[in-house]
């Protein structure tokens, strides 16, 4: 699986960080449905550290679709609600 950190690049997962990742995602979804911010960068963060240590960086020079986008580490919970409703929408 591919993970792109926006801002930052992509990494390469497979195995049980992987699912672990899954799981962080599940629960990151939970605390933007229940607007809990400090809860938000709390899970949030922890998928960083899930993705950098355990993922290998993808080359730049490699052109790869994303499997799995993680915002960029300074966004607030509203501006991921807002880029997931326009994923929705289909707007960009």
């Amino acid at each position: 699986m591919i993970v792109r950190i926006l801002g930052e690049g992509q990494y390469e997962l497979g195995g049980d960080p992987l699912e672990e990742l899954e799981e962080l995602d599940a629960k990151l979804l939970h605390k933007i449905e229940a607007g809990d911010e400090p809860g938000f960068h709390e899970v949030l963060n922890k998928a960083f550290e899930k993705v950098r240590g355990s993922g290998t960086p993808v080359d730049l020079s490699r052109i790869v679709p994303s499997d799995l986008t993680l915002p960029q580490p300074d966004a607030s919970l509203e501006e991921v609600r807002e880029l997931l409703a326009s994923e929705d929408t289909g707007e960009a």
